[in-house]
């Protein structure tokens, strides 16, 4: 791991400082791919583990953090029932960075400039440890999910499906 200052991003500040156990790995992105499905076989993780941040929209206007496996979907009716809404969207490309703080395909649910309400699927249960965003397009963030449910005073719920073609 390198400990130069710049290379740290918010997310791997917050989890030092909280003294949570965590693991920083780096890939390769000169190639373009910084899908999910990618990211994960070039950390030779599997899939289930790796996650997503999607950041989204409740008809009430208030923004939602959603972390799902990378191969998964998120089920948008599912999602809007983890968190009492009449219904979600996906917010746009365009909003991410003002919203965040980060940019799209390094959103990290960690250290967002402001916090908002964060579901983590309920399938994270059933792994010991995953991967999200470190913060920053390259950089992933190896967490237990009891940790990251505690970072981000998340919540557990069933939000991710299979993809529909």
């Amino acid at each position: 791991m390198s400990h130069h200052a710049e290379t740290k991003t918010n997310a791997v500040r917050i989890v030092e400082k909280s003294h949570i156990p965590f693991t920083v790995q780096t890939y390769g992105h000169s190639d373009g791919l910084i899908d999910g499905v990618s990211v994960a076989s070039k950390l030779g993780q599997n899939p289930e583990c790796v996650f997503k941040t999607l950041v989204t929209r409740g008809a009430s206007k208030t923004i939602y953090v959603f972390v799902i496996p990378v191969e998964k979907e998120l089920v948008l009716k599912q999602a809007a029932k983890a968190v009492g809404e009449k219904s979600i969207e996906m917010i746009k490309v365009s909003e991410i960075n003002p919203l965040t703080g980060y940019i799209r395909g390094g959103c990290s649910p960690i250290g967002m400039k402001k916090r908002y309400a964060t579901i983590l699927d309920s399938s994270a249960q059933n792994q010991e440890r995953i991967y999200v965003s470190a913060g920053k397009i390259g950089m992933q963030l190896g967490i237990s999910p009891n940790d990251l449910l505690a970072l981000t005073k998340a919540a557990f719920a069933p939000v991710a499906g299979e993809p529909v073609d």
